[in-house]
């Protein structure tokens, strides 16, 4: 059953990624990153980190959506015009998108040893390295390692985003006038 739930909600989550970049409307990609971000704790919920998922919620599919919803309406943002193609991109892309992740691939099996793996249902994956396959991710692991190691590049976060915001705020604000 997690296989089948795991297979549903990672389908779900790349065809809301996928719609986020097709849409043209804000708003529309803004709803379908939600979705993205849904599926995504509905999939830490399936590997066993709940307050990850719960995280996720209330952090990304809420407050930031929220925000990126408000900063669209702020800019008054419209749909996009659609402008002609190039003929270089058309038959370009798809073999050099293909190279790409052949690439990709290649050089990330050098990062995972070979004899770790992890079970989950009828699947063995290989695991990534580092804590987070062995630790749960409860809730006072993960504030411990927020307030401790990742300190600076958490308020670092938070001081880009009030940036952001204060750069929207005078984008618009000269449109207006």
């Amino acid at each position: 059953m997690d296989v089948i739930l795991f297979l549903i909600f990672a389908i779900i989550a790349v065809v809301c990624a996928i719609n986020v970049v097709v849409q043209t409307h804000p708003i529309s990609s803004a709803i379908s990153l939600v979705g993205v971000m849904g599926s995504l704790a509905v999939l830490y919920l399936l590997l066993g980190a709940e307050f990850i998922a719960a995280a996720q919620v209330i952090v990304y599919a809420g407050a930031i959506m929220v925000l990126f919803v408000f900063v669209i309406m702020l800019l008054n943002a419209g749909a996009e015009t659609k402008k002609g193609q190039s003929t270089m991109a058309l038959f370009l892309g798809v073999p050099l998108l293909a190279g790409l992740l052949i690439v990709m691939s290649w050089y990330l099996q050098g990062w995972f040893p070979a004899n770790t793996t992890v079970h989950f249902g009828g699947f063995s994956l290989p695991a990534l390295p580092g804590k987070v396959a062995e630790s749960g991710g409860s809730a006072h692991q993960v504030g411990m390692a927020l307030f401790t190691t990742y300190l600076l590049p958490f308020e670092v976060t938070s001081v880009l985003i009030l940036i952001a915001i204060l750069g929207a705020i005078v984008l618009a604000r000269k449109e207006m006038d």
